[in-house]
């Protein structure tokens, strides 16, 4: 486990110095996220988040002054509220650090190190669940016609965007796949998902035609070594999350599509238009590597939204 986990350059919040943590706490929360790496598989991502949000209340408790080994449940309270109104933190944020100090001292309650857990009878605050934005199947086809398949670059985005909204691929999935996980004879693609599950997905056809045709006219071009990488970045390497995702701003833009989009508008765009086109959700929730179906359950309520437009749109009496 390295540093980059536990820091980052917006660490310094609402007063709370980088330079306060006790070498103790630091070394408990480091061995707790190279636990937690090697027993759940959890990603750099989340690591990063858990690694942010307890150095953040190693700092609070060094001003306390308190250890994190120490800290009961009115500290753990009191810290709550702090974050509530010091950093105005969202329900969503504040269960993402109660799971975190869940696992953390049950960890080290199970390695001796504590001998109570603050976190025990604290609940977490009630959160809404919001619809997630997605596009209608026109934006889905204006966006992908936006890319000049003519140029080397245009066609690579343009398939990257057809295997996204054919698969309802995370974006770090699609970014991440090799030669190896694309089988074009078959027309599947195999995605190692969160904690390093594979799932098998169907290409579609147009997907899969146009991932030939990149394969053998602009792939060549942008390699600039030897390398798997099937969407290579212009320096010829695996391209970033964020590269791409401002290739999907420039491509919305050129579209026309006026909507705030996220990492994952068009994973619920397919989502969304298979349950809309009557899709089983098992079925979806496999395609997208969920592991709880509750987790899918919510494109039902987005197609129920849509049906409810419809409806009134159209029925004499809405």
């Amino acid at each position: 486990m390295t540093n980059s986990l536990i820091y980052s350059s917006s660490d310094v919040v609402a007063g709370l110095s980088a330079d306060l943590v006790r070498p103790e706490d630091q070394r408990m929360i480091e061995l707790f996220l190279d636990a937690i790496w090697v027993e759940k598989g959890l990603s750099d991502s989340t690591l990063s988040s858990y690694g942010r949000d307890l150095n953040l209340f190693a700092r609070w408790c060094a001003l306390q002054p308190v250890t994190l080994k120490a800290v009961d449940e009115i500290q753990l309270r009191d810290y709550l509220a702090f974050r509530l109104e010091r950093q105005k933190s969202s329900a969503r944020s504040t269960a993402r650090f109660l799971s975190c100090c869940r696992g953390f001292y049950a960890y080290w309650l199970r390695e001796g190190a504590v001998n109570h857990d603050p976190v025990a009878l604290i609940e977490n605050p009630k959160q809404g669940r919001p619809l997630p934005k997605s596009l209608t199947e026109a934006d889905v086809e204006a966006l992908l016609s936006a890319p000049d398949v003519e140029d080397a670059i245009g066609l690579r985005d343009r398939t990257m965007l057809e295997v996204l909204y054919a698969c309802g691929l995370r974006v770090s999935e699609l970014v991440g796949l090799h030669l190896g996980d694309v089988n074009l004879r078959q027309g599947v693609v195999r995605v190692t998902g969160k904690g390093g599950k594979e799932r098998l997905i169907p290409l579609g056809d147009e997907a899969a035609q146009w991932l030939l045709r990149y394969v053998k006219q602009s792939r060549p071009q942008l390699l600039k070594s030897a390398s798997d990488v099937v969407f290579p970045s212009l320096r010829g390497k695996q391209m970033t999350r964020q590269t791409f995702w401002h290739r999907i701003k420039h491509w919305s833009q050129v579209a026309g599509i006026n909507k705030d989009l996220s990492p994952h508008t068009l994973r619920h765009a397919f989502a969304t238009h298979l349950i809309n086109h009557g899709a089983d959700l098992r079925v979806v929730q496999l395609l997208l590597g969920h592991s709880d179906l509750s987790t899918t359950q919510i494109y039902t309520h987005v197609a129920i939204e849509r049906m409810k437009s419809l409806h009134g749109e159209h029925h004499p009496r809405a």
